[in-house]
């Protein structure tokens, strides 16, 4: 899924900070080529790409393994936020009401 950058946010980001983020939040992370790879609970593949200074994409790929509890899911679903926060400068709230605003428009 896409996500929006903040306006000036980038800045946070760059360079190795996004990839220092990921570690700090999944507590590992690869790079390969220009994505970035972690993995955390339920979710055997994250990827991020950096696409623009104003957006980003967040892939994630759940485990067919993993123990499937509620609570594995949502620790999983919190950690995931909590680095789309960190990284784009948005809440959860944020986020939302931007993917509301271009689906109405289509985009």
């Amino acid at each position: 899924m896409d996500y929006d950058i903040k306006k000036g946010w980038y800045k946070n980001i760059e360079g190795d900070a996004l990839k220092d983020l990921m570690q700090e939040v999944f507590g590992n992370v690869k790079q390969d080529g220009d994505v970035l790879v972690s993995s955390y609970g339920v979710m055997s593949r994250i990827e991020v790409k950096v696409l623009a200074k104003d957006k980003m994409i967040i892939t994630t790929e759940n485990s067919k393994t993993a123990d499937m509890t509620d609570e594995s899911i949502l620790d999983s679903k919190r950690k995931l936020n909590l680095f789309a926060e960190k990284a784009t400068g948005f809440n959860a709230k944020a986020r939302m009401k931007r993917a509301q605003q271009k689906a109405k428009k289509g985009e």
